[in-house]
């Protein structure tokens, strides 16, 4: 791997830094392959974050250390797992203001969104929050300027480069562009979570209320 930094995070876990959050997918992909397959070393978790893989519960991390240094990792599969749809209504409070930031009109916001193919990059800030990319890099958009004190569950929203879903109500700043019924966080269901990280998502039409 090139541009890849292993720092020992306790006596049993690394953090991998990447240059990109595509080579931190891909390392993550591999990773999950490897263990798979039943040729990676013993590890309790593997969590990828926006540049950074965690690898923890980890036997000897520097032995780990020294062998991932030496792998050749491939650039991730196009369709590398099954494509979750999520029906949405694009009905957002902020679709507006994002039609205006990409210079088109408020249907088309709808038309690109859908278009986009998105995989779970990873997860974090709320259980079952998955931040998704996909979407081409004109279309990245500021968080607002003042955050809301509670952004309704089920809001699909814009920040950045990443698209996510809101799967309980909170406070929040980013660009609110519609709304899923779909349950995003579910403790009675196994897993819990319905997005992964690695997992493929298209947003599909949804009904109308």
């Amino acid at each position: 791997m090139s541009s890849v930094r292993i720092l020992p995070v306790g006596e049993h876990a690394l953090l991998i830094e990447l240059d990109s959050g595509e080579a931190a997918g891909a390392l993550h992909a591999e990773l999950l392959r490897r263990r798979a397959a039943g040729t990676l070393p013993a590890v309790r978790e593997i969590v990828p974050a926006a540049r950074t893989v965690l690898l923890d519960g980890v036997a000897d991390p520097p032995s780990l250390a020294t062998q991932l240094t030496t792998w050749d990792v491939p650039p991730l599969e196009p369709c590398a797992r099954e494509t979750v749809e999520i029906p949405v209504r694009y009905d957002g409070p902020d679709l507006a203001d994002v039609a205006a930031l990409w210079g088109v009109a408020e249907r088309e916001v709808a038309e690109i969104h859908r278009a986009a193919e998105f995989r779970v990059a990873f997860c974090g800030f709320a259980p079952g929050f998955a931040y998704l990319t996909g979407l081409d890099e004109r279309y990245a958009v500021p968080r607002r300027a003042t955050p809301r004190t509670a952004v309704p569950v089920g809001s699909v929203a814009l920040a950045g480069p990443y698209t996510g879903v809101y799967p309980r109500s909170s406070p929040g700043g980013w660009q609110l562009i519609g709304t899923t019924d779909a349950p995003l966080w579910d403790p009675h269901r196994e897993p819990a979570a319905l997005l992964a990280p690695g997992t493929r998502v298209r947003f599909v039409p949804g009904a109308a209320r």
